[in-house]
């Protein structure tokens, strides 16, 4: 995920399109995440393998936790909750 994410940055400042994205390495969502992974600090790693790490230890699919994670991140970011959704 991370990968295509990134391809799909790289591609649309080639083609002129400029805009935010939250998952640079430093990005909002990494930001976010290591605290909620219980990271005590920035991972240089990257959020998407220590996602896939947290998954593999909840022995849960990597994918799943990334969205859930998402979803997470959205809500808080604006201010909506599960049952608002």
């Amino acid at each position: 995920m991370d990968s295509m994410l990134t391809g799909y940055r790289v591609a649309a400042e080639v083609h002129g399109i400029q805009g935010e994205s939250d998952f640079l390495h430093t990005g909002p969502f990494s930001t976010w995440l290591w605290p909620r992974l219980g990271l005590a600090y920035p991972s240089a790693l990257g959020w998407a393998v220590e996602i896939e790490r947290a998954a593999e230890q909840a022995g849960a699919p990597a994918m799943e936790m990334f969205f859930g994670l998402l979803d997470e991140f959205r809500a808080e970011r604006h201010g909506t909750s599960e049952a608002t959704r």
